[in-house]
């Protein structure tokens, strides 16, 4: 048995059953279905260039093939191309799926309403070559990333990551975003990089921050911090070449709860103990997999169904159909009740197939994803361009 060649020939077949089938989390086969089946779902084509084809070329080169074992995982690895298709084609499709979110969110013909400039500057076509041949790759040579600016007295915990184009552009907006993990976990300059480099190499300016965790923290000490940040990035995000009167804020998973909350109770002193006059609106939202119910332990007031109004900010929603940590029907009870209460529009792109934590990597779904977000947000911008009446 050429063991060599079994082994990232398991793992691929392994990861694209879960992928395909995944294991409800407080199952037995739950969290290892999260994770194998999360790699294979998102890098489809890097699983079948670097864990199948090489391997396969190389175990034929050098003769490992010449036994039964052999040329059983040469089957295994036949068996499992179907799969990988299937996940590849989910993935493929998720860009039409986002465009007619758009539609239906923004009305058809939304792309001819956008400013001349900022429809120059949206993406023609994905990077193809980094997705399929270095999807974990996230950073590019004309951002620079400005490491540990401290917000706040936390320690660690308040501390925030900023990325902006190398040229430094004057007048960029703003986006901030807050990573997931359960509000006991993660940090940032983890999630939903390929998002804040390809924004900040179009010239904005692009925050990630740390906040406090739970068990020592509770809402809304989280939800505080993402609120100094906001304040953080009004006092000085104009000294990188933002004009922070465009800011939107964004999160994954737990974050994408805290984003969701912080977009509807701007500028709320409850949430602002000892900076309440600071200004901490926003422009939109973005909320990626996350979490719409309440906080631990408590009542419906911390979910962020408790606080849509009729002036909730624009919100971009995208969700995965197959997340076995958040129902897709929480984000579908989301926006279907922020869309018959807000005045301002909301985009729910749903993904097939899509896992929790899809914005990892480069993958073909979320390079789909982020020029969604990217095309949501020069609507957005244009409609702040175009003069009242």
């Amino acid at each position: 048995m050429p063991v060599g060649y079994l082994i990232p020939v398991l793992l691929v077949a392994v990861g694209t059953l879960f992928a395909l089938r995944p294991v409800p989390w407080e199952r037995p086969l739950g969290r290892p279905s999260y994770f194998f089946g999360l790699a294979a779902n998102e890098l489809p084509f890097a699983a079948f260039f670097w864990l199948l084809l090489i391997p396969t070329a190389l175990a034929f080169a050098e003769g490992d093939i010449d036994s039964a074992g052999g040329w059983a995982v040469v089957a295994l690895a036949a068996a499992t191309l179907p799969g990988l298709a299937v996940i590849a084609r989910h993935g493929l499709g998720d860009r039409v799926r986002i465009e007619n979110a758009m539609d239906e969110g923004l009305g058809a013909g939304w792309r001819a309403t956008l400013d001349a400039d900022l429809a120059g500057g949206l993406r023609r076509r994905p990077p193809l070559a980094r997705i399929l041949f270095l999807p974990i790759l996230k950073r590019r040579r004309d951002v620079r990333r400005v490491a540990n600016l401290a917000y706040g007295d936390a320690g660690r915990r308040n501390l925030l990551d900023l990325y902006h184009h190398r040229s430094r552009p004057q007048g960029a907006p703003v986006m901030i975003h807050v990573h997931g993990g359960h509000y006991d976990s993660g940090h940032k300059n983890s999630q939903s990089l390929p998002l804040l480099y390809r924004l900040a190499g179009q010239g904005w300016v692009c925050i990630s921050a740390n906040y406090r965790l739970r068990p020592e923290f509770q809402h809304p000490d989280h939800l505080i911090d993402l609120k100094k940040v906001i304040a953080w990035a009004r006092e000085h995000a104009h000294e990188y070449g933002a004009d922070p009167a465009t800011l939107f804020v964004a999160g994954s998973s737990a974050g994408g709860h805290m984003a969701g909350l912080a977009a509807l109770t701007q500028n709320d002193p409850a949430f602002q103990p000892g900076f309440e006059d600071a200004d901490t609106s926003v422009t939109g939202a973005i909320y990626l997999n996350g979490w719409y119910g309440p906080y631990f332990g408590q009542g419906p007031e911390s979910s962020p169904l408790a606080h849509i109004t009729a002036d909730a900010p624009p919100f971009f929603l995208a969700h995965g159909d197959k997340d076995t940590l958040v129902p897709v029907e929480d984000p579908r009870q989301f926006a279907d009740r922020l869309r018959r209460t807000s005045t301002a529009p909301v985009v729910y792109a749903e993904l097939k197939g899509a896992h929790h934590a899809f914005d990892l990597y480069h993958s073909v779904r979320f390079d789909a994803v982020v020029d969604g977000i990217e095309a949501f947000t020069a609507w957005v911008r244009s409609r702040e361009r175009t003069p009242k009446p």
